[in-house]
């Protein structure tokens, strides 16, 4: 699979649905801001970003800093994720 992001797979949901986390600075540098500021208000920008296309802050100790977005296509994921900076 190509992508520009490292996905580390997660265990599925609830509903048996893949999920797949990323760094929140790889998201942020693949949507093209700058990770310059402070670490708590950089992974909060993050995670908001990532709540307008279905990611969420993923809350486990073996992934700090992590979005988990539930996906079936990691291309499909990137795409909706490049969009938002309007690429």
């Amino acid at each position: 699979m190509n992508t520009q992001l490292d996905w580390t797979r997660v265990n599925n949901d609830v509903n048996g649905n893949p999920r797949y986390v990323c760094h929140y600075t790889a998201f942020l540098s693949l949507v093209g801001i700058e990770t310059s500021g402070g670490i708590e208000t950089e992974y909060l920008n993050a995670c908001k970003l990532a709540n307008s296309i279905g990611g969420r802050k993923f809350h486990n100790k073996q992934y700090g800093g992590g979005i988990v977005f539930q996906s079936y296509s990691l291309p499909d994921t990137e795409k909706s994720i490049k969009e938002l900076k309007g690429e």
